[in-house]
C-alpha cells in the first residue's frame, strides 16, 4: 500500500462612518450583507473624486444604510494614510503559505502569520480578524466561530479537502469557506502515479534495502502496469487527471462516483461503475475521495474481503477513508499486497515548488474577493454557481434582494410570514436556469429588514428553515429572449394581511413582480396593477382616484420638501376608476411631507418603502 498521511492585486479601500469605534469598524463590514452593484460587488465600495476645489469625497455605499460621504480636505490628507491603515482587515495565516500568495494579501490587507497555534490560543486571536487561512493540520471549530464573535468572515483552505473545518457551524454564523481546489490538482494527481508506480516495481523497500548494504535483486521482483487494471474511486479534479495519466501507461481504467456525469468519464475513456464492482475488479485502487460521514473508513473488513489477493491500495486522499485496523489485518492476510512493505509519505500530493505558489495565490485570491464582497466560484458552502453564470445573473440579484425588501415591508404589522412564492419567468428551458443564488437574495431581502439577523448568501437557507419560512419556486417559460436568463420575477407573500390593499393579488396574496431594464432592476407589477419604475433610492406608492393632475399634485408636495423625484409611473386597470402611482425618491420624505400626501382627496392610500 502507498499512502499521503495526513498576481498583484489593486488596494481596496473601506472607511466606515466617523462615529464608529475602530473596534466596531470591520465588524460592521458585515460580509456580503452590503450593496450589491451591478457589477457584482457585495460589500461597500469607494469612490475617490476630485472637485475643482482640491477636496477628496470618499463615499461608503450601504444597501442597508444611509449613504454617508466623508469629506476630508486638503490639509487633513496627511491623516489619511493612519485612517486606511486601521480600515485594513486582518487576515490571519495559521500555517505556511507561499511568499506570493502573502505579498499579495499584504497588499489588501494587515496580515498575520502565527504558526503552531494551539486551539486556545486561536480562539483567543479569532474575534481580532477578519478572515483565517489553514492548511490541513489547522482544526476550525465551533469553538472557534463562537469565539469570533461574528467578526470572522472567511476561512480559507489552502487545499482541496475542507473536512479540518466545521461547516455547518461555518453556515450558521455566516462565514464563507473557500478553498483552492484547482492549483495543487496535477501535483496531487502525479503524486498518485509516482507513488503507484513505486509501489509497483518496490522502490522505496529495494532502495532502504541497498542502504543497508544489501542486495536482494530477487526479492523485489516487481509487477508490470500495463494491462491491470486501475478503479479510480473518486472521479474528480485529481481523480480524473490519475485516470488520464494511467491511460497514458497503457492500464485499464474504471472509475467509482456518485457525483461524477458519465460523459465526463467517457470522454476520458473511463467506464464508471458501481462501488462494488471497482474494488472487486481492480488490480490497483487509488483512493481521491473526500472524507465525509458517508466514506469515513468505507474500506473496512467487508470491503477488503471483496477485494482480489494481491491488490495495491493507493491514497492521496484522507486517512480515515481506511479501517487502519482492517487494512492491517488485509496486509496480514495477504488481501493487500505488501505489509513491511508499505510506503508512507507525509501529505506530499501539494507539495511540489508549482504547486505550493499555485495554491498560494489561488486562496489568496479568493479569500481577497470575498472580503470585497465577490462571490467565489470556490465557496464550498454557499450556492456554487460558476463565474460566468455570476457575471450573468449579477444585475438579477440586485433585483430579487431588493423585491424581497419591498415584499416584506407591505405586509402588516403582527402578520407572521410563513410561506413565500418565487416565480422566475424565462424563456430558458427551467433546467437551465440555476436560481439558487436569486433564491438566497429573496430570502436577504424578506428576513433582513425584520429579523436582528445578518442574512448572507451563506445562511440564507439556514437562516429561513430556523425562522419556520418556507420558500417555494416556480419557472414558467415565456416567449421572449433567451439571451437573458430572467425575464422577470415575482415574489408572494401568502396568508398575510397588507399595510397597501392594492399589494394584494386576485388570490390574496401580496404580489410584487420586476424585471431588469438596461441593466437597472424595476419594478413592473404591484397586485394587479402595472407600473415601470426604477428600483433606486426609496420608493412611495399610491392609490388614487384615475384623474388630471395627480401627478403634479404630488410631485409639487415633495418638490416643496426638497425631496427629489427620480423616477414616477402610473399603472390602472381600467381607465377613469383606480390607480396606483409608483413614485422613486432620493431621500426620505418626512412624517409631515407624508401626512401631507396622505391628505390629497383623491389618493385613497399609499404607503413609504426604504429600498
Amino acid at each position: 500500500m502507498a499512502s499521503t498521511c495526513s498576481a498583484t492585486t489593486p488596494k481596496s479601500i473601506v472607511l466606515t462612518p466617523p462615529s464608529s469605534s475602530s473596534t466596531d469598524k470591520l465588524s460592521n463590514l458585515s460580509f456580503l450583507n452590503s450593496s450589491i452593484s451591478t457589477s457584482f460587488k457585495l460589500a461597500q465600495s469607494i469612490s475617490i473624486s476630485h472637485s475643482h476645489s482640491e477636496k477628496a469625497t470618499f463615499i461608503t455605499t450601504n444597501v442597508l444604510k444611509t449613504v454617508e460621504s466623508i469629506d476630508i480636505s486638503r490639509s487633513k490628507t496627511r491623516d489619511l494614510e493612519s485612517v486606511i491603515s486601521t480600515s485594513k482587515p486582518t487576515i490571519l495565516v495559521s500555517e505556511k503559505l507561499g511568499e506570493a500568495g502573502l505579498d499579495l494579501l499584504r497588499s489588501f490587507g494587515n496580515v498575520d502569520c502565527s504558526y503552531n497555534l494551539s486551539s486556545e490560543e486561536l480562539c483567543s486571536k479569532i474575534s481580532l480578524c477578519d478572515a483565517l487561512i489553514v492548511r490541513s493540520g489547522t482544526k476550525v471549530t465551533r469553538q472557534v466561530f463562537e469565539a469570533a464573535k461574528g467578526r470572522l468572515k472567511v476561512v480559507g483552505r489552502a487545499g482541496v479537502g475542507i473536512d479540518n473545518v466545521d461547516l455547518q457551524a461555518a453556515t450558521e454564523f455566516g462565514c464563507l469557506v473557500v478553498n483552492a481546489p484547482t492549483a495543487n490538482t496535477i501535483a496531487a494527481a502525479e503524486h498518485g502515479i509516482a507513488l503507484m508506480a513505486a509501489m509497483a516495481r518496490n522502490v522505496s523497500q529495494a532502495d532502504a534495502s541497498m542502504k543497508s548494504g544489501k542486495w536482494q535483486r530477487n526479492k523485489y521482483v516487481g509487477v508490470s502496469l500495463v494491462g491491470k487494471t486501475l478503479a479510480v474511486m473518486g472521479f474528480g479534479k485529481v481523480g480524473s487527471e490519475v485516470a488520464r495519466r494511467a491511460k497514458g501507461l497503457g492500464m485499464h481504467v474504471i472509475a467509482h462516483d456518485p457525483y461524477a456525469p458519465a460523459d465526463r468519464a467517457r470522454a476520458v475513456g473511463v467506464d464508471l461503475v458501481s462501488f462494488d464492482e471497482a474494488i472487486s475488479t481492480a488490480d490497483f485502487v487509488s483512493l481521491h475521495m473526500p472524507l465525509t460521514p458517508t466514506t469515513n473508513k468505507i474500506f473496512n473488513e467487508g470491503n477488503f474481503a471483496k477485494m482480489k489477493k494481491g491488490v495495491r491500495l493507493i491514497n492521496v486522499a484522507r486517512g480515515g477513508v481506511i479501517d487502519e485496523d482492517a487494512l492491517v489485518r488485509a496486509l496480514d492476510s495477504g488481501i493487500v499486497a505488501q505489509h513491511e512493505n508499505v510506503t508512507v509519505t507525509p501529505h506530499l500530493g501539494a507539495s511540489t515548488k508549482e504547486a505550493q505558489e499555485g495554491v498560494a495565490v489561488e486562496i489568496a485570491e479568493a479569500v481577497v474577493g470575498a472580503l470585497k464582497g465577490e462571490l467565489s466560484a470556490t465557496a464550498v458552502n454557499a450556492p456554487m454557481v460558476p463565474a460566468e453564470v455570476l457575471s450573468e445573473l449579477a444585475p438579477y440579484v440586485v433585483l430579487a434582494e431588493k423585491l424581497g425588501r419591498l415584499a416584506v415591508q407591505l405586509v402588516a404589522g403582527g402578520s407572521g410570514i410563513q410561506s413565500v412564492k418565487v416565480i422566475y419567468r424565462s424563456a430558458r428551458d427551467p433546467d437551465d436556469l440555476d436560481t439558487r443564488l436569486l433564491r438566497a437574495m429573496i430570502t436577504k431581502g424578506i428576513i433582513e429588514p425584520i429579523s436582528s439577523s445578518f442574512i448572507n448568501l451563506v445562511n440564507a437557507d439556514f437562516t429561513a428553515k430556523q425562522k419556520g419560512l418556507r420558500i417555494t419556486e416556480e419557472r414558467v417559460v415565456v416567449d421572449s429572449s433567451p439571451e437573458y436568463p430572467v425575464d422577470s420575477i415575482q415574489v408572494q407573500i401568502s396568508n398575510v394581511e397588507s399595510k397597501f390593499a392594492s399589494a394584494l393579488s386576485d388570490n390574496g396574496n401580496i404580489s410584487v413582480e420586476g424585471r431588469v431594464k438596461y441593466g437597472i432592476p424595476h419594478l413592473t407589477r404591484v397586485g394587479s396593477f402595472s407600473v415601470d419604475v426604477s428600483l433606486e433610492g426609496n420608493l412611495i406608492l399610491c392609490r388614487q382616484v384615475d384623474q388630471p393632475g395627480m401627478i403634479g399634485q404630488v410631485g409639487s408636495i415633495l418638490g416643496e420638501r426638497n425631496v427629489n423625484v427620480s423616477f414616477m409611473s402610473v399603472g390602472r386597470t381600467v381607465k377613469r376608476t383606480n390607480a396606483i402611482m409608483a413614485i422613486g425618491v432620493d431621500e426620505e420624505p418626512d412624517k409631515d411631507t407624508l401626512k401631507e400626501i396622505g391628505e390629497v382627496p383623491a389618493i385613497e392610500e399609499f404607503v413609504f418603502l426604504k429600498l
